[in-house]
Order: structure tokens, then C-alpha cells, then sequence
């Protein structure tokens, strides 16, 4: 699986507006309606928010991965967005989360769904990949990024 091939430029925010957990879902919801426009956005929302009842996506090291099921879309959509400042997201360490990995995958895929969330994770724990994410200036250049991490994981 390549998280590269679901995640173009457009779908990337270098510098999220949100300041709290909701308008990141919804900050990054609102980017992906905008990319498929036959979604709903409060239904992505809605999705999104429903998941993080059951426990935070944020799993730490500034990392957090919202994600969710929708029956009405046929492949895997993942957003990214960045904030340098950081954002509390009840994450596992405590500490602010900077970058979201959101994933919205098929109803009826659990298993591409989890192998997409299984090498996000191997993503994070790249300290040289965090670092270069820390860094890069432009969403073209997280977007290299994100597929050369792809290539050695």
C-alpha cells in the first residue's frame, strides 16, 4: 500500500487556521469536500468526530490520525495538515499534535483501511521524516515528502 496514491497537493494544508480538535476535523473536512465535491462535508465531520468519541486518533510524537468509514465513496481518501504551533488533541503523550493524517476509507474495507493506518504509523515513527515535515516550507514539498517516506516503508 502506497499512502502516496491517495494524496495529492490539494489535499495537503501546510498551515492550518484551526486552533482546537473540532476545527481541525473540520478544517480538513471541509479540504477534502472541497476535492470531492460528491461528499458531504458534515458528513465527513460527523464521521470524523463519531470515531474520536470512542478514544483520541492522537497517538503522540505530534501526530494525530483521525479517521472514519463512509459506505457512499469506493477508495481510500487521506488528507494532511499541518500546524506549527500545535494543537491539544488528548493525545496519548499529553502533548499538542502538529501534524493530521486524516483517512476516510470504504465501509466495506477494513482491511486496506487498517494496512493504510498500520503505514501511517510507520511514517511517525521516522524521526528524520519528522524533522523534514517540521521543515518543509510549502505543500508541494510535504507532499515529496510524504512519497519518499512511502518508498522506504
Amino acid at each position: 500500500m502506497r499512502i502516496s496514491s491517495f494524496i495529492t497537493p490539494e489535499l495537503i494544508i501546510p498551515a492550518l487556521r484551526a486552533r482546537d480538535k473540532e476545527g481541525v476535523i473540520v478544517e480538513l473536512a471541509q479540504n477534502i469536500a472541497a476535492f470531492f465535491p460528491k461528499l458531504s462535508q458534515a458528513e465527513l465531520v460527523a464521521i470524523l468526530k463519531e470515531r474520536e468519541k470512542l478514544g483520541s486518533t492522537g497517538i503522540g510524537e505530534g501526530f494525530a490520525i483521525p479517521h472514519g468509514k463512509l459506505k457512499n465513496i469506493d477508495q481510500i481518501i487521506i488528507s494532511f495538515g499541518r500546524s506549527r504551533s500545535g494543537i491539544p488533541f488528548d493525545s496519548m503523550d499529553g502533548k499538542p499534535a502538529h501534524y493530521f493524517f486524516v483517512l476516510v476509507a470504504p465501509e466495506n474495507s477494513a482491511g486496506e483501511h487498517l494496512k493504510a493506518l498500520a503505514k501511517i504509523s510507520r511514517f511517525i515513527k521516522n524521526t528524520v521524516f519528522r524533522e523534514e515535515l517540521a521543515r518543509a516550507e510549502d505543500r508541494e514539498t510535504l507532499e515529496r515528502l510524504i512519497r519518499e517516506q512511502d518508498d522506504l516503508t
